[in-house]
C-alpha cells in the first residue's frame, strides 16, 4: 500500500517543478535565431541598384 506523503514533500516537489519550469521559461525565451554571419542579399541588392 502506498504510503501518503508529508505536506513539507509535498510543498518541496510543487516549489522544485515550479522553479524548473521558471528556468525552462527563461531558457526558451533567450533561445532565438541565429544571426547572419554574411551581408544581407536584400540590402546588397538595394545598394547596387542605387549606385547605378
Amino acid at each position: 500500500m502506498l504510503e501518503r506523503t508529508s505536506t513539507v514533500q509535498r510543498y518541496a516537489r510543487g516549489l522544485t517543478a515550479a522553479v524548473v519550469t521558471v528556468v525552462t521559461l527563461i531558457l526558451a525565451a533567450n533561445a532565438g535565431p541565429a544571426r547572419a554571419t554574411g551581408p544581407d542579399p536584400a540590402h546588397e541588392q538595394v545598394r547596387h541598384t542605387t549606385q547605378r
